[in-house]
Order: C-alpha cells, then sequence, then structure tokens
C-alpha cells in the first residue's frame, strides 16, 4: 500500500508540474484560444458541404407545392444519410469532429515537453532522482490529456456562437465523448513520447508529427462523412481512433434523443481497443527507452 501512494504521489507531483509550466504560460493560453478560431473558421466556413443542398428561394417559390415537398424531403434525406440526421448542418458535424483533433494534436505535442526537458537538462534531473521510471511517463500522459480535454472545451465554447447547434443525448452520452476525448490524448502522448525517446533528434520528432498528424486526421470522418470516401479510405478510417472518437461526439452532442447508446458503446469499445495497444506499446518502449539511459 506503501508503494502505492508513493507511485501516486510522483505521479501527481510531475503531473503538477506540467500544468503549472503550460497554464503558467499567457501566450500559450492565447494560441489555445486562437488556434481553435481560426480551425473551425477556416474549415467548417469554407468547407460547407450544406450549402451545395441549399435551393435559392427564388427557385422554391416557381416550383409547385408537391414538387417543392418532394424536394425538401429529398434533401433531408441526403443529409441525414451524411450527417447521420437532416437537424445537423455541416458546420455542427465538423465543429464536433475538430474537437476529436485538437484533443488529438494535443496528444501529439505532449513528446515536445519531454524534448524540452531533455534541451534543459531536467530530464537528466529525473532520471538520477529517486522516482521511478513509469512516473514519468504516465505523468506526461495524463497532464497531455488534461490539456488536450481544456483544448476541447475552448473550442466549444468558440463554436457555440459561430453557429454550432448542440443537442445532448444525456449526461451519460456525455460523459462517454469526455472520457473519448481523454484516451484519444492519452494514447497518442504514449505514442509520441515513444518516438520523442527513441529519437535524439529534435528535427526528426517534428517530422514524425507531421508525418502522423495530418494523414490521420484526413484519413478519418471528422471533416467529411465516412460514406462519400473511396473504399480504400473507408478501410483506414474504420482503424483510425479519431473516427470513432467523432462518432461518439456527435452522438452525444447533437443526435439528442434520436443518439443510439449501444452505437455509442460500440465505438467506445473500438476506440478503447485501438487505444490499449497504442498505450501499452507505447509505455512498454518508453519506459525501456529510459531506463537505457
Amino acid at each position: 500500500m506503501h508503494v502505492v501512494r508513493e507511485f501516486i504521489g510522483e505521479i501527481n507531483a510531475l503531473v503538477w508540474r506540467e500544468l503549472r509550466k503550460f497554464f503558467g504560460n499567457p501566450w500559450i493560453m492565447v494560441m489555445m484560444i486562437i488556434q481553435p478560431l481560426l480551425w473551425i473558421g477556416l474549415f467548417g466556413k469554407a468547407f460547407n458541404l450544406t450549402g451545395l443542398f441549399t435551393i435559392p428561394p427564388e427557385v422554391l417559390n416557381n416550383l409547385p407545392p408537391y414538387v417543392t415537398q418532394q424536394v425538401s424531403a429529398l434533401i433531408s434525406q441526403m443529409m441525414a444519410r451524411l450527417f447521420g440526421s437532416s437537424s445537423i448542418d455541416y458546420f455542427s458535424f465538423m465543429a464536433t469532429g475538430m474537437f476529436a483533433v485538437m484533443a488529438f494534436f494535443a496528444g501529439m505535442s505532449g513528446g515536445m515537453s519531454l524534448t524540452w526537458d531533455r534541451r534543459t537538462g531536467y530530464l537528466n534531473k529525473l532520471l538520477v532522482a529517486p522516482i521511478r521510471r513509469e512516473s514519468i511517463v504516465i505523468s506526461k500522459m495524463i497532464s497531455t490529456s488534461i490539456r488536450s480535454l481544456v483544448q476541447a472545451l475552448l473550442l466549444l465554447l468558440i463554436a457555440i456562437p459561430l453557429g454550432l447547434k448542440l443537442s445532448p443525448a444525456g449526461i451519460g452520452p456525455v460523459l462517454l465523448s469526455i472520457a473519448a476525448l481523454f484516451l484519444l490524448g492519452l494514447s497518442m502522448s504514449a505514442l509520441m513520447l515513444m518516438i520523442t525517446i527513441r529519437t535524439r533528434r529534435h528535427e526528426t520528432q517534428i517530422m514524425a508529427m507531421n508525418l502522423i498528424n495530418l494523414p490521420l486526421m484526413f484519413a478519418s470522418n471528422v471533416l467529411y462523412p465516412k460514406s462519400i470516401m473511396p473504399s480504400w479510405l473507408q478501410e483506414i478510417a474504420s482503424v483510425n481512433p479519431l473516427t470513432y472518437t467523432a462518432n461518439i461526439l456527435r452522438g452525444s452532442l447533437l443526435m439528442g434523443s434520436s443518439a443510439s447508446l449501444s452505437s455509442l458503446l460500440s465505438d467506445f469499445a473500438i476506440l478503447l481497443g485501438i487505444s490499449t495497444v497504442f498505450l501499452g506499446i507505447g509505455i512498454a518502449v518508453s519506459i525501456v527507452g529510459l531506463r537505457e539511459k
């Protein structure tokens, strides 16, 4: 019991150190607000797929009433097929997907903190201190996941005045979506820490981030529905943790009473399975790497 309490104490101290370092920098807080604003402003408004299904009023007014009804019904069916419900517009669809992207990017940037600790010599101090290597790795992952949740919350607060239409499915699904974001940040942080510990050059880490970030983002359903992807890209999206995180967020925050709890739990189970693999590999390789130093 004493060992467990000591282990938790080490993690707690290191997590608080990371969070104070992050939130104590006002410029980081400013960038945390500006970056999501640019993302949802540019992608959400420029890539507005809903506009493709909008018919000008002057055209509708010249159509017979029964034709207008049929056209409206057809558009509703197409919207439901693309976005899961006819009441969901593209901006809301994309904005909730961007919550997952922000958590994903925050998790991937977690390794940069370790890079800075290495350059300043703080990592060497940790390695000679009487603390477990596991504490170093786990504290980095937890602090990064907390930051990812904060960034996702900031994005939510920014997206609402820009046109995000929320329809929460209940407290349970909302908590499930928070858990999904935390799990995504945790697993991506483990993956990036593994790469950071195993590579010495700062440039290599940045190249690895760029190699993983954008391909995984575009090979998911965060910006556009999976149904309009080519079949080969759908196969990649089916094993992409971003896809299942976005599904959980949309079902929890946009679908309202029509959300399927079984579908949400199924997506979360798949996300948990993928994340467990990433966590297992990332933590094991990272700890071995630190013990070799």
